[in-house]
């Protein structure tokens, strides 16, 4: 059984949780929805949770909606800089930063145009910082219903709470804060390093069923 997901920014550990013990399908023809993980992420710094957000040119168009496919990033504000310099004052005394830095800045150093293809880039670099293989399947088609693939695509709303069982690991702030759950993977990555992989399958996937 394959499981079909929404690309997304630096996406939560449900979402590579699911990646990690799945066949992966991406969905590439919906539309694109505000208030989603397409263009957000969240991470932990010295005041609780921040959001890292991608700006988008919106398209005006007679049906109101745009395809995600086709949306392009506003590269007129300088955000890779401002997320880039965020992530490094967030994450700099974390154990695997500097382990990983290289890897991840070119993410934040060369321009793309497509918000898809970049966030496809951000999943294929953490890929390959956990050694494994980047899920190339592409859906073909926009389904409204999925038989007999399963739909996870819900893990892409921000706003949806996610029933997610995780285990607890220590997090740069957690001396000011309670632990903070389903973070970016890059909070895990920076934290746990080699170990994000073997946590990653530990993960109960019953939040899948709900």
């Amino acid at each position: 059984m394959t499981l079909v997901l929404h690309p997304g920014y630096f996406l939560n550990i449900a979402n590579f949780a699911a990646i990690v013990q799945n066949n992966i399908c991406w969905e590439v023809h919906d539309n694109y929805q505000k208030q989603t993980f397409r263009n957000r992420c969240y991470i932990a710094t010295d005041i609780g949770m921040h959001m890292l957000n991608i700006p988008i040119k919106h398209e005006k168009k007679t049906s109101g909606k745009q395809k995600y496919s086709e949306l392009k990033i506003d590269n007129s504000y300088q955000w890779q800089r401002q997320h880039w310099r965020t992530l490094q004052t967030a994450y700099r005394t974390s154990p695997f930063f500097e382990f990983y830095e290289d890897e991840l800045a070119p993410l934040f150093e060369n321009e793309y145009d497509s918000l898809m293809e970049y966030n496809l880039a951000t999943i294929a670099t953490v890929c390959d910082c956990l050694q494994i293989k980047m899920p190339t399947t592409r859906t073909s088609e926009f389904k409204k219903d999925l038989t007999p693939d399963k739909d996870g695509r819900f893990l892409i709303l921000s706003k949806k709470e996610v029933a997610l069982e995780q285990p607890e690991y220590v997090q740069v702030f957690d001396d000011r804060h309670h632990f903070i759950k389903n973070l970016s993977i890059l909070d895990l990555l920076f934290n746990e390093g080699p170990n994000t992989l073997s946590y990653l399958k530990s993960i109960n996937l019953t939040y899948l069923n709900a």
